[in-house]
């Protein structure tokens, strides 16, 4: 029985994780032996605790402002040891981080097959979003098994020169976890959450965490809320606070004292999950939110540039608005006042997935280690 060894170490990682840890420990064809880095560690913790995963092994790296050097080498030192105690026979990385690089680089550095899940998102600028578009960009140099979850991925990497034979289509698999977690109905844990999520009030649920918006567009970003919370006093703004300190030493001032804004500690996955289906309107720096919002119908306004998700922006669902404080304001105010613009937005179109990626994951896998054969790739359709 070949044994197949999941590597994540932060919260967006164990979430799209997750259904493919739970396929493959119900797989009779697999040993599974989960390894965390603890690049996150309390958001790391609750997603395994929601979906009951008990990691092998936990490296624990995670060190107060470390950069991303440190975290890279502190991966890649804790995995040589374990890789030279114990040689899977196949590793998987999700994504884009740091800690999915650097294990992908320790599995080839011992000549271990590496599997990607996620595989093919590009932006097509280097340096946004920093450090994953370059990150994403090394680890399918040294991948052996590419699962796409869009055509479009798929078109990117074959624009690389990545052969076809290695890839699959897969959808993504943070459909699949999220379709397992909104209908559970998780409690919140803040008294301020359940009393809101009873109230009808409209709902404008924020995120922002990403490096390359740290610094003054993300000062720009907390104006432009205060400005929303002021002309509108009867909808909620709802923001988990992520717990980098620069992210909320630079958002937080602007906002404080608000009575229509909620700061929160970031939710757990079902939290959150639950939350995002109360929304109204969706404000994010985030890649992951741009894919689970259009499941539920949730209009997402993004705060880059540029996004290696294109698919919702062509279904219309997601719109790139940049990071400019008044274009913030703006596009907030056109959604919440312009019926028929929120309706051409809030189609339930999902062009990212239909739940079923972790068990065509489970088989690509199966095929890449002699054990089974892959099954139908994913396909998108407008009726899902």
């Amino acid at each position: 029985m070949p044994t197949v060894m999941p590597i994540y170490g932060t919260r967006p990682e164990a979430i799209k994780m997750a259904p493919i840890v739970i396929a493959l420990q119900e797989s009779a064809d697999f040993d599974c032996v989960v390894t965390v880095t603890g690049q996150h560690r309390e958001m790391l913790d609750q997603v395994n605790d929601l979906f009951g995963i008990v990691p092998d092994h936990d490296l624990n790296i995670l060190q107060q402002r470390q950069s991303l050097s440190a975290i890279m080498t502190r991966t890649i030192d804790g995995l040589d040891k374990l890789f030279t105690e114990s040689k899977p026979d196949a590793v998987i990385v999700q994504g884009d981080t740091t800690t999915s690089t650097a294990a992908a680089i320790a599995a080839f550095y011992h000549g271990i097959p590496v599997v990607h899940v996620e595989a093919g998102l590009r932006s097509g600028d280097l340096m946004s979003p920093f450090p994953e578009e370059a990150n994403r960009k090394i680890t399918s140099q040294i991948t052996s098994l590419h699962l796409a979850p869009t055509s479009t991925s798929k078109a990117n990497l074959l624009a690389e020169g990545i052969d076809g034979a290695n890839i699959v289509i897969t959808g993504n698999t943070v459909i699949d976890a999220l379709l397992t977690t909104v209908d559970k109905h998780v409690p919140f844990s803040d008294p301020q959450l359940e009393m809101l999520a009873n109230s009808g009030r409209r709902i404008l649920l924020v995120t922002t965490h990403r490096r390359e918006n740290q610094g003054d567009a993300m000062r720009g970003m907390g104006r432009a809320l205060a400005r929303i919370a002021d002309s509108e006093p009867d909808l909620a703004i709802v923001l988990p606070a992520h717990r980098n300190p620069v992210v909320r030493e630079a958002v937080l001032p602007a906002i404080e004292g608000k009575d229509n804004v909620i700061v929160t500690e970031p939710l757990s996955y079902g939290e959150f999950t639950r939350m995002l289906s109360l929304s109204h309107v969706v404000l994010t720096d985030s890649g992951g939110v741009q894919e689970e919002a259009p499941s539920l119908g949730k209009p997402v306004l993004v705060m880059r540039e540029n996004t290696e998700r294109p698919e919702a922006v062509d279904a219309g669902t997601v719109a790139l608005i940049g990071t400019d404080e008044e274009r913030i304001f703006k596009e907030v105010y056109r959604l919440l006042h312009d019926q028929e613009h929120y309706d051409s937005m809030a189609n339930a179109v999902n062009p990212y997935g239909d739940g079923l990626a972790a068990s065509r994951t489970v088989a690509a896998i199966a095929q890449l280690l002699g054990v089974g054969r892959r099954t139908a790739e994913f396909e998108y359709s407008a009726s899902f």
